[in-house]
């Protein structure tokens, strides 16, 4: 089973480190493809609407590529904004998986509720849009912003993790949650720690977006084309193919 992982930021180093974390819970016949924009084909981070954008382009551009190149059983979008899922999910009859649509579906099954730990203040907008299309609004119970800026979580020293831990300590001591939901797949390394800081499930999308999309490859159940998610009807192609980087 192939899944290719999609960081629609151009961090190579970010992605390396999703990529890590992404392996280290799929079943050994599982190969994980890790892929990420080029230098100028993409927002070097995701922090506004303007680089959901970006991002969303980067992902349906990495997406056709990899078709093109033979395909994946399955992908796995490595942003909490879930950006381009629904494009992607035209593009391709294999399950398509959003970290943050799996990460609350993962944590909606430790417990009743939830709260949300993420980067930057500005995405907890997103991630609420998020949470009601996903139908979670009663079960998550809050949703705070570290303010620390994603690509400072390319090495997540002792300050940041004590940071996002206090945060985490928050969500289940003040607001009553019953697991934590990490909002960047560049908190992904950090997991375990937290969760034995914390003494409550906290949950990785990567690693949880890896679990499902395998699992659906499993079950033979991938993207609808009944109706919405069908083939777009008129999809231009240029011959051309973005820039991309591979992540061994």
């Amino acid at each position: 089973m192939r899944i290719t992982l999609i960081n629609p930021n151009t961090s190579r180093a970010m992605t390396a480190k999703i990529a890590d974390a992404a392996r280290g819970v799929a079943a050994p016949d599982v190969e994980i493809a890790a892929v990420c924009p080029a230098d100028g084909e993409g927002p070097s981070a995701i922090e506004s609407h303007y680089d959901e954008v970006r991002a969303a382009a980067a992902v349906v551009d990495l997406v056709e590529r990899d078709q093109r190149a033979g395909g994946s059983d399955a992908y796995v979008i490595a942003c909490f904004g879930d950006p381009g899922l629904d494009a992607a999910r035209e593009l391709v009859g294999v399950p398509v998986v959003g970290i943050a649509e799996a990460a609350m579906h993962v944590a909606s099954l430790t417990g009743r509720t939830f709260g949300i730990v993420t980067t930057l203040s500005r995405t907890l907008g997103r991630a609420d849009d998020l949470v009601q299309r996903y139908g979670f609004e009663r079960a998550r119970v809050a949703a705070y912003g570290t303010g620390i800026p994603v690509l400072e979580l390319e090495d997540t020293g002792s300050a940041a993790f004590e940071r996002i831990a206090g945060w985490c300590e928050r969500v289940v001591r003040e607001d009553g949650a019953d697991a934590v939901v990490l909002g960047c797949a560049g908190m992904a390394d950090l997991c375990a720690r937290l969760t034995a800081v914390v003494g409550a499930p906290v949950v990785d999308g990567v690693a949880a977006a890896v679990g499902l999309a395998s699992g659906m490859v499993r079950m033979a159940v991938g993207t609808s084309k009944r109706d919405e998610y069908a083939f777009p009807p008129q999809r231009e192609t240029s011959g051309t193919s973005s820039a991309v980087s591979v992540i061994a």
